[in-house]
């Protein structure tokens, strides 16, 4: 199994979402390395890639010939607004992989359910594989920023067994 983690955003182009001295690159990006790290350590083939331009994220997935890619994400909006929301593409495989992370986080870090959404997201419909982009929590917001400060561990483990478990799902 091929697991393509695309942190969201790069500090060099455009850092993204801001909020109480953290951005969302550097934010995604140590999420995204312990996530790397934790299925590595089980036996999955990981591939990690930061960057801002949609067309060579997708290009790079493809070309590596991913079977899953995880695009995460810090959310904003206007400093009240929080929790988690799972976004998949046109694709029972896609909602069944978002609905298997948005759980583990959910439950595991005890952020606000936002749901499982479709969309049409750039990254989410010309990829090859099953898709899903993370909103992990809000960077805005003083308490989803104080869990993305102080539990990146606990939302990188979620979303790795929120893998592991989508795998295991698919394999029945």
């Amino acid at each position: 199994m091929k697991i393509f983690i695309n942190p969201g955003h790069c500090p060099i182009f455009d850092s993204g979402a801001c909020g109480f001295g953290m951005t969302e690159a550097d934010t995604t990006l140590a999420i995204g390395r312990l996530v790397r790290d934790f299925l590595s350590n089980v036996g999955y083939d990981v591939e990690l890639f930061q960057y801002d331009g949609l067309d060579e994220i997708v290009e790079e997935c493809d070309d590596w010939q991913a079977d899953l890619f995880v695009s995460i994400h810090c959310n904003a909006f206007d400093g009240k607004a929080h929790g988690t929301e799972t976004f998949f593409y046109n694709s029972a495989e896609g909602e069944k992989l978002a609905e298997c992370i948005q759980r583990q986080i959910v439950d595991r870090l005890g952020t606000i359910d936002r749901g499982v959404k479709e969309d049409k997201l750039f990254v989410l419909r010309y990829t090859s594989c099953t898709a899903v982009l993370l909103e992990t929590a809000f960077i805005d917001n003083i308490n989803d920023n104080e869990l993305l400060a102080e539990r990146q561990e606990d939302f990188a483990r979620a979303i790795a067994v929120g893998i592991t478990d989508y795998v295991k799902e698919i394999s029945q």
